[in-house]
């Protein structure tokens, strides 16, 4: 039996286990990203773990997130990440540059290599034919120190596409109408791989387009093979030398087979407030909508936006209605200055942003009270957006322009097939905001005398200590199911310059549930959570583990965990505990006593509530590294006490 692309591709990169899903790996990891909302930790950890050189090919420090500079918060991030870039090897991605996956797809993707990066969805070069998967930032800052990173081998979920697209229908469509399939839920465990005759008529960013919502699925990654598409980005892209044919073998065999036959798809539309909840655009049409936002490293890209363009030319956006425009790169940005796309868009109305994740994140752009908000972005959360009484809907660039121009949501079959764009026979490349690093080499050469600049807003990450013999605390909070990680620490403006500065940002702790858990850990000197199904889904941020940890949380006892969560409280050496029972989820109640005893090597652990005086059989899911992860209270402290 052959093998899938997924697999081939690990198989190259294994250092240690075997290739069964199910088993505990360890791989090399050739690339790393991180962008600046979750890169301060990454860097703090990296030089906490006394690092001397890193062991990569290739780490790129992105900032995009936190672009406005409200305060001094973000601008001493920005200056302490570049320094951190300085003197380990790294290369550097100025404010502006553009969207870290948008940028690193361009610039620094190569079929066949292992890239992680501090983001959810760095799966987006998963377009290209890598294995690029989302982690948690330690497991990153591990990555580039000792140059490997351990999981459990996916099962691999084979998705394959036939006939062909209709003009008005793209790949946001594709991507929507899998998650309707398959859930939010529906990849975890799995990686996602492409095939099939459909894929000659997918592009490499429509391709990027669709592994990057693989986040959404709750997906390790998505993946698809590198073919003549994949060689004629690459040589557009001014480097034709980094392409390599990569695919699956003839009589691979997969786990899971679902099959889309494009030629039937219609457009698409994820309504408010989960990436799931998708159904037809005319099924939604003529709804007013009072803002529009194109961009964000889903929808970004130069044919993206060059649709947009050809959408807006000669039109003019509804007065009710504000359209906002952020390019995926710089690059791209002025190539549209150039060609005079960027000044169809503003004669039409349109407001052009930087080149960054802008709203995507809520760094600017809040939707009016009860306003209805459709973004090409790929999370629509309740409150994410930065107005929690707005209504987020998320569809295809085609949509999102052809509904700013009419006010209300509409469906593009209207526009026809006039959509084809023609692309440049070289994409325009720029080093204007790139700094890199002084000596280039493989592995980076660290800069011995760079100094790492600290401003007062960044502050020490919480270390967990060695786990006790027994656990008793209370429930500090009972969720439901698919709680996200901008639930547990919220995203936008406001807080986003405090991502490196836990102690702030725990007082901001699962706001969007309840106002005052930060009072009642006080209170009750940490303790437990309980959570539902897919607990964790979303972002990688591993804040959603470190100010739980700050504020005195033990264990979260949940019916399931999404991948980097689960990943990121082991990390942080917080006992990650799944019901045995689902049904035992309603035997405990907010403000119940448990106890247990934390003799986690077998697996299994029996709950005593105390307050009901019942038993509740509970299981950590882990490898036996995770075991002595967890006893030492967290990664950190493991590979301190592993140090050869």
């Amino acid at each position: 039996m052959g093998l899938s692309l997924a697999y081939k591709i690990l198989e190259k990169n294994l250092i240690e286990g075997s290739l069964k899903a199910g088993n505990d790996i360890k791989i090399k990891v050739n690339q790393t990203l991180t962008q600046d909302s979750t890169g301060t930790m990454v860097y703090l950890q990296l030089e906490a773990l006394e690092v001397e050189r890193i062991k990569t090919e290739l780490s790129v420090a992105y900032i995009d997130h936190n672009t406005l500079q409200a305060g001094f918060e973000n601008a001493d991030d920005h200056e302490f990440i570049r320094s951190a870039a300085a003197k380990y090897g790294i290369v550097f991605s100025k404010a502006g540059n553009g969207i870290c996956h948008q940028l690193h797809l361009e610039r620094f993707s190569k079929p066949g290599k292992v890239l992680i990066g501090s983001d959810s969805h760095t799966p987006t070069c998963g377009g290209v034919g890598m294995i690029a998967i989302g982690a948690g930032g330690l497991d990153v800052a591990v990555g580039m120190s000792h140059g490997t990173y351990g999981l459990k081998v996916p099962k691999v979920r084979n998705v394959r596409l036939e006939g062909a697209l209709k003009p008005w229908v793209s790949a946001k469509d594709v991507i929507l109408h899998v998650l309707k399939v398959l859930t939010v839920k529906g990849g975890v465990g799995y990686i996602v791989e492409y095939s099939g005759e459909g894929l000659s008529c997918l592009s490499v960013t429509d391709r990027a387009t669709i592994t990057n919502m693989g986040a959404e699925l709750g997906a390790t990654t998505s993946i698809f093979p590198s073919d003549e598409r994949t060689k004629d980005y690459f040589t557009r892209q001014g480097r034709p030398e980094d392409y390599v044919a990569l695919k699956a073998d003839d009589d691979a065999t997969y786990d899971e087979v679902l099959v889309v036959n494009l030629s039937e798809l219609e457009p698409q539309i994820a309504k408010p407030h989960s990436p799931d909840y998708v159904d037809d655009v005319k099924s939604v049409e003529g709804t007013k909508v009072d803002q529009v936002a194109i961009g964000s490293c889903t929808n970004s890209s130069y044919t993206d936006l060059m649709r947009v363009a050809k959408i807006l030319k000669g039109n003019r956006i509804a007065s009710h209605v504000s359209l906002v425009i952020s390019p995926g790169s710089s690059n791209i940005l002025k190539m549209m200055a150039d060609n005079g796309a960027l000044g169809d868009m503003i004669a039409a109305g349109a407001r052009i942003l930087e080149a960054s994740c802008g709203p995507c994140i809520g760094m600017g752009q809040a939707p009016k009270t009860d306003g209805i908000s459709l973004r090409t972005f790929n999370r629509n959360f309740k409150g994410r957006c930065g107005t929690d009484s707005a209504e987020v809907y998320l569809v295809s660039p085609e949509t999102a322009a052809i509904s700013a121009i009419r006010g209300v949501i509409a469906s593009p079959e209207s526009i026809g097939s006039d959509l084809e764009v023609l692309l440049p026979e070289r994409f325009e490349t720029y080093d204007g905001y790139f700094i890199f690093p002084t000596i280039l080499s493989e592995p980076p050469m660290a800069d011995e005398a760079a100094e790492v600049v600290m401003g007062p807003n960044i502050k020490p990450f919480p270390l967990n200590t060695a786990l006790p013999d027994s656990l008793s605390a209370t429930v500090l909070l009972k969720t439901g199911d698919n709680i996200t990680t901008d639930d547990i620490v919220p995203s936008g403006a406001k807080l986003l310059p405090f991502r490196s500065n836990v102690p702030e940002l725990s007082k901001h702790c699962f706001k969007t549930i309840t106002d005052n858990f930060y009072e009642v850990c006080k209170a009750n000197n940490g303790g437990f959570i309980v959570g539902g199904e897919n607990y964790g889904q979303g972002s990688s941020r591993e804040h959603a583990a470190l100010v739980p940890l700050y504020l005195g949380v033990k264990a979260v006892v949940a019916k399931s965990f999404a991948r980097i969560h689960k990943a990121n409280l082991i990390n942080s050496g917080i006992l990650p505990l799944v019901f045995e029972d689902k049904a035992d989820y309603e035997k405990i109640d907010q403000g119940d006593q448990l106890t247990f005893k934390t003799s986690i090597e077998t697996g299994h652990i029996v709950i005593h509530n105390a307050t009901k005086g019942t038993d509740i059989p509970v299981a950590l899911d882990g490898s036996a590294n995770d075991v002595e992860v967890l006893k030492l209270g967290g990664y950190i402290n493991y590979l301190k006490a592993n140090r050869a």
